[in-house]
This record gives structure tokens, C-alpha cells and sequence, in this order.
């Protein structure tokens, strides 16, 4: 007979105090208890929330799971009645099954390969070493989100995209609104249709006149403007915000976790291994949603079709039974596989390239400044509230020995 499931009632909408790094309490026991429970939607749906790292590995590699959009009628903390969920605009292919994934995912694969980005180290290093010297000469006081961690990728996926400069400002605003959880509808529907209009307008301008870019280059294909338009949103969100919020908030890690923050320093070869560990402690692409297409037998139950899943990746990448003594931050563990970057036909894209600005932006402000600081009480810093795509820090002050 099969075992009654464990139930977690609500998802949790707070972190618990003096804990920004773990995942809420509430879901850590849950997987304490099991790696698959029942999850009651708001609106009464029955659902499953998936905490443990074995299955969600499964989950995310397995076509009877969708991420269709369309399917995508509950949401964990809100009741939105009888709404219907539109499918994914051309182009947007994160919320899309094969074959239409794959029709706009591949023309994109190698242009973000592990050589192509490795390429871009030096502008890397070169755009990393502009901000540091900002910094360095307003200081010694400063708030390393809006002066380091969130203009390194945005500058870095502007020009990839062809995007000019002077609108970079336009992209961080509108991409915090529809990402970070705390605007009404009305304006994370506003920010999200500023983007497409400007987009729309981007890739009508490099129809008439391609530059060296990645956008320039789709236009040989097949796609369509309305779909460039779709991928080039996609490529701008995925590749600013993840990426700050991992420099933010992994800097904010490091100054909590002294010993390891000496270890780095003392030893540059620890910094491919710090940045994986940080990406797995952290993980602020915290949650993905699936939908089950058929019954499918998971974890000891039956997940019937139509079933929506939450797959919960903080609480995986900080499994006991994949990664031992999972809580704590050890920048030399060996134990790899975090799924930071999800798994399967969907994991991220431009990994490659968050990889390489976080192992130069890393060592290089804390080579800059040996006695950086927090300028405030860890308890003070403002962190993105949970209902966040992507989970983070809003501001950083920090401070040095000038």
C-alpha cells in the first residue's frame, strides 16, 4: 500500500531570521521529512512540492513533464480563480516543450559555448576593472549592487545582444520590476511590454543595419521579428539578473563566511570551485514549475496528468543525501552536479557565460579591496522577498580601509 503522503500546507513567504542563505525553514523540513509531498494550491488544486534532489534531477530530464506555459494555471501563493493562461509568446522558449524548444534554443547553442565565452574574458576583466576603479575613487563607502553587481552582466549582455549602451539603465529598471516580486500586476505588465516595445523596435533597427552581435546573427534564419523579439527578452532577463543577484549575494556570503573568504583570497586556484560552490549554497533560481502530460509513478506515488509540480532547486542543491553537510559553505567541496542551472533540455543557456563574470568579478574585487566589509549590520541588508523569480539582495553597503 502506498504510503500517505507528507503535506506542506502554504509555501513559505519569509526566510528564517539570521538565515538569508538557507531556504525557508518550512522547506527545508519538508525535505527532512521526505523528498515529495503534497502542496495544496491556493486556488485548490492538488499538487506536489519536490524537495529532494534525486527526483527533481528525474523530473527535469523527463518529457512527460511540460513546461508549457499554457499549463501553468496555479500558482504557489496567489489564487487566480478561473484565468486563462495565454501559451508563451513566440520566441520565449523557457516555457515551451519540444519541438518548438528546440526551434529556438539551438540556433542559440553555439554562440554560447564553453570556448565562445571564454573568449570574452578580457572584456570581462576590462569592464570588471572600470567599476572597481568608480568604486575605489567614490569610496570607501558603496552599495555594491547598483556599482558592481548589477552593471558588469547587464553591460556584458547589452553588447552580446547589440543593445546600445545608454539604454542599459532602461533594461535593469524594467527587468527588476517583472523579476523581483514586489511591484503590482500593473506595473510588472507595464515593465514587461516597455521591454517587448523596445525590443521589437531593437530588432527592427538590425534588420536594416546588422552589427557584430548575437541578435545580428539570428537574422539569417527562419525567425521571424516577433520571435527574435521573444528570444532576445529571454537572453537580456536570464543573463542580467541571475548573475548580478549571484554577485551580490555571494559577496554578501563571502563577508559572512570569513575562513573562506581568507581561503579565496589566500589561494586563486579556488576560484572555478568557489564559484560552483556558491551557485549550489545560494541557488537564487530558487523554483521551476512543471506539469505531468500522463500519470507518472514518482517517488513511491502517482502524479496524475494534469498535475502541477513544484520543483524546489534551494532545497536539492542542499540535499544531506547528495551533498554532505549541505548548510555549510565550503569553497573547497568537491561534490559537484548542483542543479543552479537546472538540468535537462532546459538548463540554462548561458551558464557558460555567468560562469566566466563571476570567476573574474570575484577575485577581482576582493583582490581590489582586502578589507572589504559590510557598512551595515548583516540583519539590516535588504534582501528580495520570496516571492522573487530570482532571489537576492536589493542593496549592499559595503565599505573598505581607503
Amino acid at each position: 500500500m502506498t504510503e500517505s503522503p507528507h503535506t506542506v500546507p502554504t509555501m513559505p513567504t519569509a526566510r528564517q531570521s539570521g538565515c538569508p542563505f538557507d531556504p525557508p525553514k518550512e522547506l527545508i523540513d519538508a525535505r527532512e521529512q521526505s523528498p515529495i509531498s503534497r502542496f495544496p494550491f491556493p486556488d485548490g488544486h492538488q499538487g506536489w512540492l519536490v524537495t529532494g534532489y534525486d527526483l527533481i534531477r528525474s523530473i527535469l530530464a523527463d518529457p512527460r513533464f511540460s513546461s508549457r506555459r499554457e499549463l501553468m494555471r496555479h500558482h504557489p501563493t496567489i489564487d487566480y480563480g478561473e484565468i486563462e493562461v495565454p501559451p508563451a509568446p513566440p520566441g520565449e522558449f523557457l516555457l515551451m516543450d519540444e519541438p518548438q524548444h528546440g526551434r529556438y534554443r539551438k540556433p542559440l547553442v553555439g554562440k554560447f559555448t564553453v570556448r565562445r565565452m571564454r573568449l570574452l574574458t578580457e572584456r570581462v576583466e576590462q569592464i570588471t576593472a572600470e567599476h572597481l576603479d568608480a568604486m575605489e575613487k567614490a569610496g570607501p563607502t558603496a552599495d555594491l549592487v547598483t556599482a558592481f553587481a548589477k552593471p558588469i552582466p547587464a553591460i556584458v549582455i547589452c553588447e552580446l545582444l547589440g543593445v546600445p549602451y545608454e539604454d542599459r539603465g532602461f533594461f535593469q529598471d524594467n527587468i527588476d520590476k517583472f523579476l523581483g516580486g514586489e511591484v503590482s500586476d500593473e506595473e510588472l505588465f507595464a515593465a514587461y511590454t516597455a521591454t517587448q516595445t523596445y525590443l521589437a523596435e531593437l530588432v527592427a533597427a538590425k534588420r536594416a543595419d546588422p552589427t557584430d552581435d548575437v541578435l545580428s546573427d539570428l537574422l539569417d534564419s527562419d525567425l521571424t521579428d516577433e520571435e527574435l523579439k521573444g528570444i532576445a527578452l529571454i537572453l537580456l532577463s536570464a543573463g542580467f539578473d541571475t548573475t548580478a543577484n549571484m554577485l551580490a549575494l555571494g559577496t554578501f556570503a563571502l563577508l559572512q563566511n570569513p575562513e573562506q573568504l581568507a581561503a579565496l583570497r589566500a589561494d586563486s586556484a579556488l576560484t572555478d570551485g568557489a564559484v560552483e560552490e556558491l551557485l549550489r549554497y545560494l541557488s537564487v533560481a530558487k523554483q521551476f514549475q512543471r506539469v505531468a502530460l500522463e500519470d507518472v509513478e514518482l517517488g513511491g506515488h502517482t502524479i496524475t496528468a494534469g498535475t502541477t509540480v513544484i520543483l524546489s532547486l534551494h532545497t536539492a542543491n542542499r540535499d544531506p543525501e547528495r551533498f554532505p553537510n549541505p548548510h555549510v559553505l565550503d569553497l573547497q567541496r568537491r561534490d559537484g552536479g548542483h542543479l543552479a542551472f537546472s538540468h535537462g533540455i532546459h538548463q540554462c543557456l548561458g551558464q557558460q557565460l555567468a560562469r566566466v563574470e563571476m570567476r573574474v568579478a570575484f577575485p577581482a574585487l576582493l583582490n581590489r579591496f582586502p578589507t572589504l566589509r559590510l557598512a551595515v549590520p548583516a540583519e539590516e541588508v535588504a534582501l528580495r522577498p520570496e516571492t522573487a523569480d530570482i532571489y537576492g539582495v536589493k542593496s549592499l553597503p559595503v565599505t573598505w580601509d581607503a
